[in-house]
């Protein structure tokens, strides 16, 4: 007990210089949004011809909002707009369910999103979903399970996994039974601009005929490949590594419902059900390149790096799946939310904020940005005022800092303290981050429920980073420091600031930390225009 007391007082002092470099660096990344200005007629813009000289065939009726993308956000957008009475237009270049290797976790707390919305029985046994209770952490043979923070919720709250393109076509059905919605197949090729105001989307229909649609607003969910969000935001995408996915059946996982987080080297591995008879294997390779699976690289890569990490009751099914061989890779990316607010139009989902999936955070960020802005719309009957719409709309982009900077933050830095390294200190870091979870008690329940998204509180997510990186510092002092381990515990301290600082910086310091201190926090919502007009 001594030993706690000492630590929680060595852990007050220290966050309290670490909490004034914090502060230093607020204003220091502030100029950037001027820098990026540029004309908005980039690109992916196309200026709109007067009404009589147009030549491309129009949707004629009336339309509020244009969805560009019927993915995860786009779908469940899309419903809970046509749910409040707008009239809707959904374009998707493709209606066939998607078969993808990740978007197959939901986290407890987007799953309360998506009672929120409504859509619940997308996510349930019609898909053949999984409850999933919380994760199993592995390294060097030894395991500690975490389980989500659940006790005060309903039987039925818990994370789901599932097949990413049952889930999908679900949403989509939902949305085709709203008769004030439009879902249609084609490809936007470009935004229709009109004297800085985005007015619509001009597309491809499924018979490759190009047509134009019209809304007061036009939202781009058109995911992580997004080809509008160039002139909407300042994407700065970074690609840390790839995913290569499995799937491994019959077999059952060491702690059934649970993901299941290998700390291996040189980075981890996950496993967590996708179905009752099926389990998703993700084998995380840093960098850009991945072996050859063309060649049989990538499965001698998998059977020689990678099964001798995995746990005994999984790696018969493992190697099984690696001889079957269908092995699909894709990218990791992480873009944060940098906007650029565009009159008539605004991001959403992938297109607008990445962060590392390791986490399963993704759609939980995308679910609780749906119910946040959906909430911003509900007073205004009229989007027609593009302008003091988007003026508006800036304060979307502070009131979602909570859960997504958490998540956010969470994601990148659980990555890079997981990857082996061969710098002793961040070694320490990784020793200490899985022997903090394990001690169990607030070290394990406060880090779980910020993953969880059920905690979105970014200056918890903080304390629990340098208490991991205190904790391997005490470790190292124990039974008594020497030069060696006190320069260690200095580079381990270092070292974590160098991981989250960063991270922090490109979420918006103020925007996490101070939300109330910015003004668009407390924008009303704009007059109606009948009262503008009452006013001359």
């Amino acid at each position: 007990m001594v030993y706690q007391y000492v630590l929680g007082g060595v852990l007050v002092s220290l966050l309290g210089s670490v909490f004034f470099m914090i502060i230093n660096s607020t204003l220091s990344g502030k100029k950037k949004a001027e820098d990026v200005s540029e004309d908005v007629n980039g690109n992916e813009f196309v200026r709109m011809q007067p009404a009589n000289g147009g030549c491309l065939p129009e949707i004629e009726k009336s339309t509020d909002v244009v969805i560009v993308g019927a993915g995860v956000a786009g779908a469940a957008l899309a419903y809970t707009l046509g749910k409040e009475g707008r009239r809707v237009h959904v374009i998707e270049r493709d209606l066939s369910e998607p078969d993808r290797i990740v978007g197959e976790l939901l986290q407890p707390g987007g799953y309360l999103k998506l009672i929120e919305l409504g859509l619940e029985d997308c996510a349930n046994e019609s898909i053949d979903a999984q409850k999933v209770f919380g994760y199993a952490l592995y390294k060097n043979g030894n395991d500690t399970k975490l389980s989500y923070p659940l006790e005060n919720y309903s039987s039925d709250i818990a994370g789901r996994s599932f097949h990413n393109g049952r889930f999908i076509q679900r949403m989509r059905e939902r949305v085709a039974t709203l008769p004030n919605v439009t879902l249609e197949q084609g490809t936007v090729t470009t935004l229709l601009e009109e004297k800085g105001i985005i007015k619509g989307v001009m597309y491809k229909n499924k018979a490759g005929e190009e047509m134009r649609s019209y809304a007061p607003l036009t939202i781009v969910c058109d995911g992580c490949f997004s080809n509008l969000r160039r002139n909407l935001c300042t994407s700065k995408v970074d690609s840390p590594s790839c995913f290569v996915g499995l799937i491994l059946e019959n077999c059952d996982l060491p702690h059934a419902n649970h993901g299941h987080v290998i700390l291996g080297d040189p980075s981890p591995i996950l496993f967590y059900p996708i179905s009752s008879t099926e389990i998703r294997c993700l084998v995380d390779v840093p960098g850009t390149k991945v072996p050859s699976v063309a060649n049989g690289d990538m499965a001698k890569y998998l059977k020689t790096v990678v099964a001798p990490q995995v746990p005994p009751q999984l790696l018969k099914a493992f190697l099984a799946a690696v001889e079957k061989g269908n092995i699909r890779t894709m990218q990791n990316k992480s873009m944060p939310a940098t906007p650029l607010p565009t009159p008539g139009a605004l991001l959403l989902g992938d297109s607008f904020n990445m962060r590392h999936p390791l986490t399963g955070g993704g759609m939980t960020v995308a679910l609780s940005d749906i119910v946040l802005l959906r909430d911003l719309l509900r007073p205004l009957t009229d989007l027609h005022d593009a302008p003091a719409l988007c003026e508006y709309l800036e304060s979307f982009y502070t009131l979602r800092k909570p859960v997504s900077s958490t998540i956010n933050t969470l994601a990148g830095a659980l990555y890079k303290v997981f990857c082996a390294s061969p710098d002793p200190a961040r070694q320490e870091m990784r020793d200490a981050c899985f022997d903090y979870l394990s001690l169990g008690g607030i070290c394990s329940y406060g880090p779980v429920s910020l993953l969880s998204g059920l905690n979105p509180r970014p200056m918890h997510l903080f304390l629990h980073f340098f208490a991991v990186a205190v904790y391997g510092v005490g470790r190292l002092m124990i039974p008594f420091p020497t030069p060696q381990r006190v320069w260690l515990g200095t580079r381990l301290i270092l070292g974590a600031s160098g991981i989250i600082f960063p991270i922090i910086k490109g979420e918006g310091v103020r925007q996490m930390f101070f939300p109330a201190t910015i003004p668009a926090y407390y924008r009303a919502p704009p007059a109606p225009l009948e009262d503008k007009l009452k006013a001359f």
